[in-house]
């Protein structure tokens, strides 16, 4: 898939209808896009991303969901994006729309694919998205509409690109270091989840769970009245589940662009309070809010690990019951290894009896049956000092309590092994970090209500009453939010614990049933999918491995700092962790990284994802070659931008990101070069210049040396 062209209609700096062409050309994949600070760079960037996602742009770059937060909501900062001239000219609507090739649609031939969004600033309401398939609108996009969501908004996400891997294909080259900085049990959640889609996981793990469903509908026919009720009630709960969460989900979104909007309001009003006063002046009263801001989110990182201790608290107070179990489930992986040892041991002394009869029947004198009996009784005994020296009778009393699989043991093992050795220390030092941060959001609390005028006039008390009253919803809105995630964290357990129950009750009802044709074939079917997943999981693993390791081998200067790289894929899909290790087999903390390895790193790990993915779609760079030196930035030329992708458009800033050295090294792979032209305050414009003559086209209009 290639992006054939851009068309910015009066989208923020680009005034009437600007256009860009973007395919590569000649077997060169990079397109270089440049110009000064405040001409256009990001906002093009940014209008590429809005195109695509609208509302839920904020989920593609935190970036987005700042400057979302700073306007208020996503209504007053997209309504800021009409151009000025435009807007002074009496035109009301902007737009952008992006033109693909090379789309692959199931059933359907198609040359290109344009995305076109719109906005009224008049109307006001939302944005206005169409898709057109070779220049005409599809039946395929109104067959995809549902009710809470547009088949357009559908269609991109499902054939162009999914918003939870965007940011493995949007992205700030400064700010990737983050991918190396995941602190917070949430964060890795989700990049976790985003690492399963980018990796093709999810698509199996949805296709077992449709026909487990299908399979689910044949077992009803043959279970036994309380478990198909049983069944049903827990197949209802999962499905209730679901839909809850997704209505909470909704509820937080519409609850923190609430609190954006108030906070803006109280942060407004607070400025014009401090403005009246004489005790801190506006450059202190925003670092104090940066300052704020940095521990709010410290804050957040925190409540999110301790919640995820709070789920282990009532095994850690239930300490001897959770040792109990343990030991026996300790008791029961021996009953079956002893068992299996057993039964080896009693094949052996067959097979020697067997023997020995058959030798026997060879004798010209008869043995006694007292004597033979003596024989075989010390053969037994000695088989097993001899061969099976650490064999251990089986207990006949022995009781079978909880038959948990290998998987279930270990995990409930590492729970035992986390609550002994780590919790307490852990948990405690969580506490003390969240009691810390929240005493320092008190202190500034404090010092800004102190700078806030103490004047007694009728304007100011309104304004004080006013910011109170937003301060008090902003405080609500907090504990709802809280509330609202403590649900979902209920409903994500009983969830879980339903699956569970769904499990054990369709294997006592297989156990049981007579299978017709349907069920013996999608059961066949879930078995090969169960073994294909496990299958593609640890291929997945494995090239994930190859390809990191080889990656950061080609960019980084130290080429044994890092000497092997462990992808951790859990059962489920749901938990993806990346482990470093140097020379010594010791594993390497990403946060101690210098920035620059920082940057190889998620440099290493991205270009591995797109690789991994079998995602064909072009990589936008902003900022690049940020935090290397020189050696670092000559790898990056040579090996990751010609590699990434098929069409790679960086945006550099000419001597500062991409010095002239660094442009000669990168000019072969280069196909089409533009410099964004500044025409006047309110317009910027593409100026497309040949690759060879792009730095002396720089040069000419900047008079650079």
């Amino acid at each position: 898939m290639y992006i054939k062209e851009i068309e910015l209609n009066n989208f923020r700096i680009y005034n009437g209808k600007c256009k860009i062409s973007l395919l590569p050309s000649d077997g060169k994949n990079i397109i270089v896009i440049s110009g000064k600070n405040g001409f256009g760079k990001t906002t093009f960037l940014m209008s590429l991303v809005w195109c695509l996602y609208g509302k839920q742009m904020e989920k593609v770059d935190e970036l987005y969901e700042k400057e979302i937060k700073d306007q208020g909501n996503y209504t007053k900062y997209i309504s800021n994006s009409l151009n000025k001239k435009a807007y002074e000219e009496g035109i009301t609507e902007f737009s952008v729309s992006v033109t693909f090739s090379g789309v692959k649609i199931p059933d359907v031939t198609c040359n290109e694919v344009t995305v076109v969004r719109s906005y009224n600033v008049v109307s006001n309401t939302s944005d206005r998205v169409e898709v057109l398939i070779d220049g005409y609108q599809n039946q395929l996009i109104e067959d995809l509409t549902k009710e809470n969501q547009k088949g357009e908004e559908i269609f991109i996400r499902d054939f162009i690109l999914p918003i939870e891997i965007a940011k493995f294909f949007f992205f700030d080259a400064e700010k990737i270091v983050s991918l190396a900085e995941i602190n917070s049990n949430n964060q890795r959640r989700q990049l976790s989840k985003a690492y399963s889609e980018v990796l093709g996981i999810q698509k199996y793990e949805d296709l077992k769970a449709n026909l487990e469903e299908k399979q689910d509908e044949y077992r009803r026919h043959s279970a036994k009245p309380e478990e198909k009720e049983e069944l049903n009630q827990l197949h209802a709960n999962i499905e209730n589940a679901k839909i809850e969460i997704e209505r909470l989900v909704e509820e937080i979104d519409n609850l923190k662009h609430e609190r954006n909007q108030k906070e803006k309001e109280a942060e407004d009003i607070q400025r014009r309070l401090i403005k009246e006063g004489d005790k801190m002046t506006l450059d202190e009263l925003n670092n104090l809010k940066s300052e704020q801001a940095k521990l709010d989110q410290k804050k957040v990182d925190v409540q999110e690990s301790l919640r995820d201790y709070f789920d282990i608290i009532p095994f850690a107070l239930g300490g001897e019951t959770l040792m109990n179990i343990s030991e026996q489930l300790s008791q029961e992986r021996n009953l079956s290894e002893q068992k299996f040892k057993q039964e080896n041991v009693n094949a052996k002394i067959t097979q020697i009896r067997q023997d020995i009869e058959s030798r026997r029947a060879n004798l010209d004198f008869v043995l006694d049956v007292k004597t033979r009996d003596f024989y075989e009784t010390q053969i037994q005994i000695l088989v097993k000092k001899y061969f099976f020296s650490d064999f251990e009778e089986v207990q006949d009393n022995f009781q079978v309590l909880h038959d948990f699989s290998n998987s279930e043991t270990n995990e409930f093992n590492q729970l035992v092994s986390s609550i002994k050795h780590s919790f307490k220390e852990t948990f405690s030092r969580l506490n003390t970090e969240y009691s810390y941060l929240k005493n320092q959001l008190d202190s500034i609390s404090r010092k800004i209500r102190d700078a806030e005028k103490c004047a007694e006039d009728e304007f100011i008390s309104e304004l004080r009453r006013k910011k109170e009253s937003l301060d008090k919803r902003i405080m609500t809105i907090g504990n709802e939010l809280e509330a609202i995630n403590q649900k979902i964290g209920e409903f994500n357990s009983q969830t879980k614990i339903s699956k569970q129950r769904q499990e054990l009750l369709r294997k006592k009802i297989d156990d049981s049933s007579e299978y017709s044709e349907k069920e013996k074939k999608t059961k066949q079917l879930i078995t090969k999918l169960q073994n294909f997943i496990s299958l593609f999981k640890e291929e997945k693993k494995k090239s994930l491995e190859e390809k990191m390791l080889k990656g950061l081998h080609t960019l980084m200067h130290k080429k044994d700092f890092i000497t092997r790289v462990e992808v951790d894929i859990s059962v489920t899909g749901e938990d993806i962790d990346i482990t470093l290790y140097n020379e010594r087999n010791k594993i390497i903390d990403k946060g101690s990284l210098s920035m620059g390895e920082r940057q190889m790193y998620a440099s290493a790990l991205l270009s591995a994802l797109v690789d991994e993915s079998d995602i064909e779609f072009p990589v936008f760079i902003d900022s690049p070659m940020q935090k290397f030196d020189e050696e670092h930035a000559e790898n990056i030329i040579k090996y990751f931008y010609p590699n990434v992708s098929k069409q790679v458009v960086i945006f550099p800033l000419i001597y500062k990101e991409l010095t002239e050295k660094e442009y000669r090294q990168l000019q072969p792979k280069v196909c089409r070069t533009y410099l964004i032209i500044s025409v006047s305050n309110e317009k910027s414009e593409f100026l497309e210049t040949e690759p060879v003559k792009f730095l002396s086209t720089y040069n000419e209009l900047y008079h650079a040396d």
